[in-house]
């Protein structure tokens, strides 16, 4: 079936993955996608590619994965090293008629068993590393097949061993079928799997459809967000649909990214915040690899202040901005708003932003009865149809969350008059005392530029804890530390650990509670 066979009004309300290469490649088929790395699937494909040449790699992956036993309405788990080659075979496994599950290379062998319980037996794509690490539990009870990414194991199949397969046929799930998992961070334990169909994937391109509809002389779109995140998917789908050239980044080290950017000139960079914090460094590098940056984009987790500052600060275009959305998975973007270079350093980190054109209604309810405000702070709800279908396996957490059509959050803020969203902290993250750990760690981050990462973790008396890395983990110099918080009292004495020690989950946030449990352990053990 020619995806021109699909009726027009499904494609407007449905957002259909396994098409979408070959939809894009049909309107324009030169549209470059250019890599930092090689493909694990394809070794043999060049790093610079076209659209038409993409669309032709997802159907070929579409037919290797049907050799070897997908079918449509089966759920296909990937767990694989990070690879541009994750949204390749994401997008084949729907053309398919399968449901994707992308899940992180992060997770450990024991959290990979209580997905698998969830999913009910999937195929497994794996690589040959993970397969290795996964050797403590029965994959042959828990999963239908193993099929090898790369490489060769005794009884799994190969998709290498399956070039040249068949044609196959793209296959199309109702508009509120489930059409790929995802899952969310995880911060707070085993990670809820997240079931998105075709109508909650196009709703959630509506606000930014506005947003590019916004800007002028389009350029090439940098994407450095895990591969497998619906992030990715709905970055890619955007990039697709509007013809913007892309190129996707694996590698964050910053030399490596400073090149790559100064060599490719990207006009908008789409990247994590942590990653965003870690190139911090490159606004001062001689080779200007922001020069050509005229939009930074980010999500997933709050962004301080002095990075976005620095960023702005190093781009030579008229008018940079840096767009903050605040979302999460089960939700898609929820509020979002613009910095520029004259008015970020005087930005207040804590006002997410405003509804967005197109997106969700948000509202903060009361937490005690009085209206919600810095000192009592509500809970974030958003309502909208983009939501979530529902937690796979956990169906009664997902109705949980649901108040009369509204989903909560997990965050605690309140609204301005003018409507900006004020997110204060996550509800589990609430130390008493505080008004908002966020704040007090942008302004710390400000005060002192050899931080490159400080969050704040309840100690074993519930006192609020600096733990914070410095830039090449040099030691912090107390009297400036004592001159940063003199205004911040309320902070015990802060715990200097190397930035590589701090626990994160897949999009690089620091899992504050697993830090704090480590910290207290460690107290104990010294006590």
């Amino acid at each position: 079936m020619n995806s021109s066979v699909i009726p027009r009004s499904v494609h407007k309300r449905g957002l259909y993955l396994g098409v979408l290469p070959e939809m894009a490649a049909e309107r324009d088929g030169s549209t470059p996608t250019i890599l930092d790395h090689d493909l694990d699937v394809l070794p043999e494909v060049k790093r610079r590619l076209t659209v038409g040449e993409l669309a032709g790699h997802v159907d070929d992956l579409a037919r290797r994965l049907a050799a070897a036993g997908v079918r449509p309405g089966d759920r296909v788990a990937f767990y694989k090293a990070p690879n541009f080659d994750l949204w390749m075979l994401g997008s084949a496994t729907a053309r398919v008629g399968a449901v994707p599950v992308m899940l992180s290379h992060h997770l450990d062998a024991e959290t990979m068993s209580a997905l698998f319980g969830r999913l009910d037996r999937p195929h497994l794509v794996t690589d040959v590393e993970r397969l290795d690490g996964l050797a403590g539990i029965s994959l042959k009870d828990l999963t239908r097949n193993v099929i090898l990414s790369a490489g060769s194991r005794p009884g799994a199949v190969s998709l290498a061993d399956l070039a040249g397969a068949p044609p196959v046929e793209p296959v199309f799930q109702g508009l509120d079928e489930p059409a790929m998992i995802t899952h969310t961070s995880g911060t707070t334990g085993v990670p809820k799997l997240v079931v998105h169909t075709p109508r909650t994937m196009r709703l959630r391109l509506r606000p930014q459809l506005v947003l590019l509809g916004m800007m002028w002389n389009r350029g090439s779109v940098a994407i450095h967000c895990p591969f497998g995140h619906s992030r990715t998917f709905a970055a890619m789908s955007l990039c697709l649909v509007k013809a913007m050239p892309v190129l996707a980044v694996n590698n964050s080290d910053p030399d490596h990214a400073a090149e790559f950017f100064a060599q490719h000139e990207p006009w908008l960079i789409e990247a994590l915040p942590n990653s965003f914090l870690a190139w911090e460094e490159l606004t001062s590098d001689p080779r200007r690899p922001f020069a050509s940056v005229k939009y930074f984009s980010s999500t997933f987790d709050a962004i301080h202040p002095r990075t976005i500052s620095r960023l702005l600060a190093s781009s030579r275009r008229r008018l940079p901005m840096f767009y903050q959305i605040y979302g999460q998975s089960e939700v898609g973007p929820a509020v979002g708003r613009p910095y520029f270079r004259r008015s970020a350093q005087r930005m207040d980190g804590r006002c997410v932003g405003y509804a967005m054109l197109g997106g969700p209604r948000v509202r903060v309810v009361s937490r005690d009865g009085a209206r919600p405000s810095k000192a009592s702070p509500g809970y974030i709800e958003v309502r909208w149809k983009a939501l979530l279908h529902t937690y796979l396996g956990e169906e009664g957490k997902h109705a949980a969350n649901l108040r009369d059509g509204w989903w909560r959050m997990g965050d605690v803020g309140y609204r301005t008059k003018l409507g900006c969203v004020h997110m204060l902290d996550r509800e589990v993250d609430v130390i008493p005392g505080v008004d908002s750990t966020l704040e007090i760690e942008d302004i710390v981050m400000n005060r002192l530029s050899e931080l490159n990462e400080m969050v704040i973790v309840p100690g074993p008396r519930s006192e609020p804890v600096p733990v914070l890395s410095t830039i090449g983990d040099q030691p912090l110099d107390p009297d400036r530390w004592r001159d940063a918080v003199a205004d911040l009292p309320q902070l015990a004495d802060p715990i200097q650990i190397p930035l590589a020690d701090l626990p994160r989950t897949a999009t690089l946030k620091v899992q504050r509670i697993k830090l704090s449990r480590r910290l207290a352990d460690q107290m104990e053990k010294q006590a």
